[in-house]
Parts: structure tokens; sequence; C-alpha cells
């Protein structure tokens, strides 16, 4: 008797096979465990720390010894912090319409998480702010330390929260809590957060992975393929406003870089120095451009011909004369 044996395209990998550099990845009783390993930045992302967990989160979609997928930060500070602003800066700013590239990748982030098909708890082990607390409320659960805090930072720095935030957090919490959250970035201590309905859990930093295996044992404990259809029917309202707004927020994004909104946020948080935010306000007042870093393009040099130098300009930029 011939026996054949049906192709599995989906076998369980070794997480070290994956060689990742800026997350650790790991599996064990039917737990896959993400972590952003950039505790000297504040789990902040990178280009390449979203590409990474991107694959983690793919990979433990399709791997059937995986039921539940843990997703935390490096250290006891944060969880994460969102995107790294020191690459913004020395990249977006100069390169904007990469962002609208980066954008992409961070949808298809944002979606390995919430589109998983499995029960995913975020382990709130430090800060959750900007692309951070985004990132939890993508995770189906979340169980948070009592000495940390959550919160927005987009309109501080120069962005928008438009990568979960604006999406979900009325959805959470309410539309005037969302934006009040939104709108002022202040911070939302633990306690807060569970009252709000942020997060599930919150328990004493030393109780926090006691309390997190505990969820991850109750979700093995269920059947697995409606557990999946369960999420995808709970997911409703995030799908709708995700996919509604998403695109739009990318194309938003993309050319709002190139501003000088961003490149004052940044440039202040790179040079640890506060925002001049009623500086721009100021120059919508007068006739100076509260859009471009060094006026509007508009002059020409009488010297050279040059054209389209920013209207703040006293020489040509490019042959050193006086501009009349």
């Amino acid at each position: 008797m011939t026996t054949t044996t049906t192709p599995r395209y989906f076998d369980s990998k070794a997480p070290a096979s994956f060689d990742f550099q800026d997350i650790r990845y790991d599996k064990a009783d039917g737990i896959a465990t993400v972590t952003i390993n950039r505790p000297g930045s504040y789990n902040a992302y990178t280009t390449d720390t979203l590409r990474e967990l991107i694959t983690a989160f793919e990979d433990a979609a399709s791997d059937d010894r995986v039921g539940v997928i843990v997703y935390t930060g490096a250290g006891d500070k944060a969880f994460c912090t969102g995107g790294d602003v020191k690459e913004y800066a020395g990249v977006y700013t100069k390169r904007p319409h990469d962002y609208f590239k980066y954008m992409g990748l961070f949808s298809r982030y944002i979606e390995s998480i919430f589109r998983n098909g499995k029960i995913t708890i975020a382990r709130i082990n430090g800060i959750a702010v900007g692309g951070g607390n985004e990132s939890q409320l993508a995770c189906d659960l979340a169980v948070m330390a009592d000495d940390t805090y959550l919160g927005q930072v987009g309109t501080g720095v120069g962005s928008v929260a438009a990568g979960g935030a604006t999406q979900w957090l009325s959805i959470h919490v309410g539309d005037r809590r969302a934006r009040e959250m939104l709108f002022l970035n202040g911070r939302i201590p633990a306690r807060q957060a569970l009252d709000w309905g942020l997060v599930n859990r919150v328990v004493p930093r030393e109780k926090l992975d006691a309390e997190v295996r505990a969820l991850a044992e109750q979700a093995l404990d269920k059947f697995p393929e409606c557990t999946r259809y369960t999420k995808q029917q709970v997911n409703y309202w995030k799908e709708a406003a995700w996919f509604a707004t998403i695109g739009h927020a990318r194309d938003w994004l993309s050319t709002h870089f190139t501003t000088l909104e961003p490149y004052e946020g940044m440039q202040a948080f790179v040079e640890k120095r506060k925002v001049n935010f009623r500086g721009i306000r100021d120059r919508m007042l007068t006739d100076e451009s509260s859009e471009f870093v060094w006026g509007a393009y508009e002059r020409t040099c009488g010297g050279c011909g040059a054209k389209g130098i920013p209207a703040q300009f006293e020489y040509c930029g490019k042959c050193g004369a006086p501009l009349g």
C-alpha cells in the first residue's frame, strides 16, 4: 500500500532561524513572545525594526503551535515609544516621499497585530506613547505595570496619531477622552488607563508576568477556530475605522513631512530643546510662511538667475550674491 504525505506549507519555524537584530522572538508552551529589543532608545522602532516585527507576527499567525502572542518591550522603562524620531529627522524629513513607503510598512505592522487570528496580549512593562500606545491598542488584551503611563504625542512633535489612535481611541475611551489625549498629549497613568478602558489589568510590576501568563493560559483553553473568528467579528469597528482612513493618512503624512511643523518638532527633540509652537503660529499672522522652514520658494537671483530661492534668504544659495 502506498501512502502519500500532504505537504505542510506552514510548518513551525524555530525563532533563531530568523536572525533578528532589533527584536527578540521566542516560542514555548503555545505562546509566542515578541519583544522590541531597543531599550537604549526606549524601544522606539526604526524601519528595520518594523520589518522584523511584521515577520515575527506573521510567522506566529501561521504557526499552529502558537495559540497566543505576547507583545512587549525589553527592559523596564518602555513598552514602546513609537517611531524613532532621530530616524524621522535624519531620513524622512529629507526624503518625504519615502515616508509614504514607510507608512505602508507601518500599516502592515499594525495589521499583523490586529488581524493575525491569534489572541495577542500587550505586556506593558513601561511607557507606551505615540505609536507605542497605538501598538497596544492593536492588541486584543493588555496588562500594564502600575508605575507607568500611556499617551499620544503627535500634535507636539509635528505629526498626527493616525496609526491607530485617531481611529480607535474613541472606541476604547469615548469621544471626549479621545480628543483630550490626541489634542493635549497628556500622560494617562496606569490606574486611569484601567478606568478609561485602555487596558484590561493593572498590576504591580513584580506580578506582570504572572498576570500575562494567566490570561494566556485562559486563552489557550478555548477552541482555536472559534477564537479566530470571534476576533474577526469583534474587529468589525476597528477594521471599518482603519481601512476608511489609513490610506488618506498615509498620503497626508508623507506630504506633511515636507513642511515646517515636523522639521521643528523633530529637530527640537534631537536637539533636546523646547518646541517653538507659538513661533509657528506667529508666522501665520505675517508674510512669513508657516509651512516652509525659510519661507516660500519665490525669490530669483539677479546675478546668476537661480530661481525658487526661499523668501527669507538675503543671499543667493548658489552664487552668494545679495538678493535685492
